[in-house]
């Protein structure tokens, strides 16, 4: 098949639906550029902007007419760009990537993107005589002596002193994890605990941001005793794990150690992102093993079905896989660094451009913002474990088929896991589409309970009760057994305003068994504390 670019060219040099978007376009222009030729008359004031785009909202572009042509020009460019990308007939993988590639390079050449062509930062470098510009220019040089665009202010925050800061310990570690217990906060607590398993590829302080956003400190203030894994940033010396290694040194042992030090047979557990899908690998581990410990399973933002993995699923063919392999299989790591330059792609115009204007051209400081200093903090991956993950998931989606792919001698099906199940998707997620996330309700057998929150992969899930924004849907009249459809049961689902958090503390305590008297500390005899929460692995740094 020929590379995406070629055959958009070919598409493009045959099609009369795309000379008739050219023509179209070319009259735009043409129509532009006479209106900015026209002299101004102090009678009429300037046009407005005709979009609410943040690039364009500052009353500068409409002051001037070469402000006003170099938006309204790009705004028709862009348009007819990613039309064009969109009405392409090719092939799907190939249209995908070239949509894709389209909007980086939309987003790139924006106006506001330059000092020459942006108004608002001739006028701050006007004002301020040139220092708004020296300024940003130091914060460049900074910023490529670190080798990233900073997006938060680092000096603000601290994991353990204002982020991670709900009190617990380190009950038990290995080479690639610690598992934390959590300081009961009520009186009496449910007799199931709730292992949480985050995602590997960030730290696990998402969960645990501050205390009016913890996820962690809201399930422990409602009864929970909570166990949370918190893996390790790999160096060089664990670049030759695989995925076999994360799932039995990760919650296969997480499990049996949160069994022992609670004396429960039966658990809750949680799982986000990719931390979902190796905590129900695992779980379906134990299944073909005639072990079933979870009395329930929640999955925030995870993909169990890969069928339509997004913009990410673009870029995942045999020859960029096979690349990788040869680099990475035998052992090394994938850099943290590179993980969070590709997510942040995938949302360049909140991720990246926003940075590069404020930080290099307008000379300012970015903000102090919990969740973006997170972001910011990656975590590097075994080539192993990488590529075995990108080959038996996003490449040939093998969780899905029952028996396809083998983990720690096991044959994989989840529909032995056989478990109650409550799934979370976010709407405007850009790594887990929430249509694909929807997929998994008909890969868990036990009725799932299907979450729609709206915002995005963080910000839809890291909702608080307390502060009750956002929205969320849900079905809860009563229908025999989930669609396969996911627009089907959203035609039938109802709008709740405010967070999903307390429907799923409704949910789960109906799975956590009665209540007790909470323990007077965390661990037992075999497992005593080894430091305090949030532990040594999830300040480890990328140097």
């Amino acid at each position: 098949m020929d590379p995406p670019w070629q055959q958009f060219i070919q598409w493009a040099t045959t099609s009369p639906q795309y000379a008739q978007m050219l023509m179209q376009y070319n009259g735009k222009l043409a129509q532009l550029w006479q209106r900015a030729l026209q002299p101004a008359h102090a009678s009429a004031p300037a046009e407005p902007a005709k979009t609410t785009d943040w690039r364009f909202s500052s009353p500068e572009w409409n002051t001037t007419p070469a402000a006003r042509f170099a938006r309204d020009s790009y705004l028709a460019t862009a348009e007819f760009l990613n039309a064009a990308a969109e009405a392409a007939e090719i092939a799907p993988k190939s249209k995908g990537q070239v949509r894709f590639l389209v909007r980086q390079y939309v987003d790139a050449i924006a106006p506001s993107n330059f000092a020459a062509t942006n108004p608002e930062v001739m006028k701050l470098a006007t004002q301020s005589q040139g220092e708004t510009l020296k300024r940003g220019v130091t914060n460049l040089v900074e910023d490529m002596a670190k080798g990233y665009i900073s997006t938060v202010d680092e000096h603000a925050f601290e994991v353990g002193k204002n982020l991670a800061i709900t009190p617990g310990a380190v009950v038990f570690e290995n080479e690639l994890i610690q598992l934390i217990q959590y300081k009961p906060g009520t009186e009496t607590v449910f007799e199931r605990p709730l292992l949480m398993v985050p995602p590997c590829i960030n730290k696990f302080y998402v969960l645990d941001l501050q205390p009016e956003n913890s996820l962690i400190r809201y399930a422990v203030e409602q009864g929970h005793t909570v166990f949370v894994i918190s893996w390790r940033n790999p160096g060089p010396e664990l670049g030759h794990l695989g995925w076999d290694d994360y799932i039995e040194k990760g919650p296969l042992t997480a499990i049996e150690v949160v069994r022992a030090i609670s004396g429960q047979k039966k658990i809750d557990t949680l799982g986000f992102c990719v931390g979902g899908t190796i905590l129900s690998t695992a779980l379906a581990v134990l299944a073909a093993r005639g072990d079933h410990p979870a009395t329930s399973i929640t999955l925030f933002a995870t993909l169990l079905d890969f069928s339509d993995a997004g913009e990410i699923g673009c870029f995942v063919d045999e020859a960029n896989v096979a690349a990788r392999e040869a680099a990475l299989a035998a052992g090394g790591l994938l850099s943290g660094r590179e993980l969070a330059t590709v997510f942040s792609a995938l949302r360049d115009n909140d991720l990246v451009w926003p940075y590069v204007v404020n930080n290099y051209l307008k000379g300012g400081r970015p903000a102090a913002f919990d969740i973006l200093y997170w972001n910011a903090d990656s975590t590097n991956l075994p080539g192993p474990m990488f590529t075995w993950y990108v080959r038996n998931f996003y490449l040939e989606n093998g969780l899905r088929e029952p028996g396809a792919i083998t983990t720690c001698g096991e044959a994989v099906d989840l529909h032995r896991i056989g478990t109650p199940a409550y799934i979370v998707a976010t709407r405007e997620d850009h790594i887990v589409p929430w249509r694909t996330a929807y997929a998994t309700t008909q890969l868990l057998d036990h009725a799932p309970r299907f979450i729609l929150g709206a915002s995005g992969h963080i910000a839809g899930i890291i909702n608080p009760a307390a502060k009750n924004k956002r929205s969320y849907w849900s079905v809860d009249r009563a229908m025999k057994g989930l669609p396969a459809d996911p627009d089907q049961w959203y035609a039938a689902a109802a709008e709740h305003p405010g967070s999903w958090w307390t429907d799923w503390m409704a949910w789960l305590a109906k799975h956590s068994g009665k209540r007790v008297r909470a323990p007077k500390q965390v661990g037992s005899s075999r497992y005593r504390p080894i430091e305090p929460a949030p532990g040594r692995y999830v300040k480890q740094r990328l140097a």
